[in-house]
């Protein structure tokens, strides 16, 4: 079990990220607005060369998105999409995603339930 964080800079990306949790079977999320310290320090610290070219590139605010996901493969999934959804990670101003290993965790949401596709249909026999 894993404590996925998705720093989006485009929130414009936010809703297909989040709609895309849900197709992975993603069952909860906190998102939360979030400012990066060059933006908070720009006025700050000096800034000269990459530093310059970083702190251009950032938006005003980000938007953090907080998730545990229980099982690998969702994990692995909910990474490739926040990639495909921001942009490349690795260029300035797109974002960031990381993980934290969680030990315990205690009042998740249940997994998502499957929805019959026929509801019509009897699986009781008769």
């Amino acid at each position: 079990m894993d404590l996925l964080v998705c720093v989006v800079n485009d929130e414009s990306n936010l809703n297909t990220l989040l709609e895309g949790f849900v197709e992975l079977g993603v069952t909860g999320a906190t998102v939360l607005p979030s400012q990066g310290m060059g933006r908070r320090l720009g006025g700050v610290l000096p800034a000269t060369g990459a530093l310059q070219a970083m702190l251009s590139a950032a938006r005003p605010e980000n938007t953090t998105v907080f998730s545990v996901i229980e099982s690998q493969e969702k994990l692995d999934a909910a990474i490739a999409l926040a990639q495909r959804v921001c942009g490349d990670l690795n260029a300035a101003g797109t974002g960031i995603v990381f993980t934290v290993p969680i030990e315990r965790a205690v009042g998740l949401a249940p997994p998502l339930e499957v929805a019959d596709p026929d509801p019509s249909a009897d699986s009781g026999g008769v």
